[in-house]
């Protein structure tokens, strides 16, 4: 039988690296600390949401551990996300662990993507532990709007966390969701106050992942869609957008507006793919590894981390393992005569 070309590849790949079939080298891990959100935001969640059991979920210790493993095959950025990772209980004992790993040099990037909720308390906090930099949902300037849109959330408390965060050193980015008939009248004010706050914006299409409505969501999905095609060419009209080679390490594609200097992103699932690039994978709360967002194959990495609590080798071949199989690209289609989510699960089960 023919030897598969894909075990030379990984013969030939250098012990601390993470290579995948289509010769893309993984730097980027997203960690899902909890699946558990204050807010229920319409596009992410139903209200009547069911969680996991605790007894699934993995401590902050073996969290730390599977971190640690992925940063010594060669991931450089770690970004801890939810659900909303700052309700998870003693979740900067986390924070503060993979922090000595910046200090150390082995890990090069540790973010935070989160609603808000809480950064007025975690801030100080969290820089103190070697974050520098922190995402913050936010698809609106109006409270009752942020009202609607999250169901549970507090305008008030999120704008006081920003504030927070941008006093105790942090640069904050603004990750909005782009929802037709909802949020589409603001976008010219979002670019405005990200200008006068000095914070980067990045507009997000609507993803189909998870039930929202009750009947699969894709009826409300289709309503909420809205191209960023669309969304750039407006903003175009009042500001001068020039293209740049900015990076993060995610799935954002930047242009610097002329008028206020910050850089705004577009996260483009649906119009315009972005996988061929793609050096991420997600871990879950469970341990479990999704190597594509929009794909349901994944690895269980939970079983050989806790069969094995003193040995990494079984954990190191699991994870060499499922990156064999990270696919080329997601299939993410929104359609009023597809019903179904593209994905079952829900983004807070993976991880924002």
């Amino acid at each position: 039988m023919p030897r598969d070309p894909l075990l030379d590849t990984i013969a030939q790949t250098p012990p601390a690296t993470l290579v995948d079939p289509f010769q893309r080298t993984i730097r980027y891990l997203r960690v899902s600390v909890t699946d558990r959100c204050d807010f229920r935001c319409v596009y992410c969640m139903s209200e009547d949401m069911t969680f996991l059991p605790k007894a699934e979920i993995l401590t902050l210790e073996e969290l730390d551990r599977i971190c640690r493993v992925f940063v010594r095959l060669g991931v450089e950025k770690l970004r801890l996300t939810g659900g909303e990772p700052l309700v998870r209980r003693n979740i900067l004992w986390l924070v503060e662990s993979l922090g000595q790993q910046v200090q150390s040099g082995a890990l090069h990037d540790l973010t935070l993507t989160t609603n808000g909720s809480r950064l007025a308390i975690h801030a100080d906090a969290l820089a103190a532990c070697g974050v520098r930099r922190v995402n913050v949902s936010l698809d609106t300037l109006r409270p009752d709007r942020f009202k609607a849109i999250t169901r549970w959330g507090d305008y008030g408390k999120v704008m006081e966390g920003v504030r927070t965060a941008k006093a105790a050193g942090l640069a904050v980015k603004i990750n909005c969701v782009a929802l037709k008939g909802v949020n589409d009248d603001e976008f010219h004010d979002l670019v405005a106050w990200c200008g006068e706050q000095g914070f980067d914006l990045t507009f997000i299409e609507v993803m189909p992942l998870g039930d929202i409505d009750g009947d699969g969501g894709g009826q409300a999905r289709v309503d909420q869609f809205l191209p960023l095609s669309v969304v750039r060419a407006e903003l175009a009209k009042r500001w001068t957008l020039t293209e740049s080679d900015h990076r993060t390490g995610g799935p954002a594609r930047y242009v610097t507006v002329a008028e206020t200097g910050q850089r705004l992103g577009f996260i483009t699932p649906l119009t315009h793919n972005f996988c061929e690039s793609c050096n991420r994978v997600r871990l879950t709360c469970t341990g479990t590894l999704f190597m594509c967002l929009g794909q349901e194959d994944a690895a269980d990495l939970r079983t050989p981390l806790r069969r094995n609590p003193n040995d990494d080798g079984p954990l190191i071949d699991a994870i060499r393992e499922a990156i064999t199989r990270k696919p080329k690209g997601h299939d993410f289609v929104i359609s009023r005569r597809r019903r179904d989510p593209a994905v079952s699960r829900h983004m807070s089960v993976t991880g924002g």
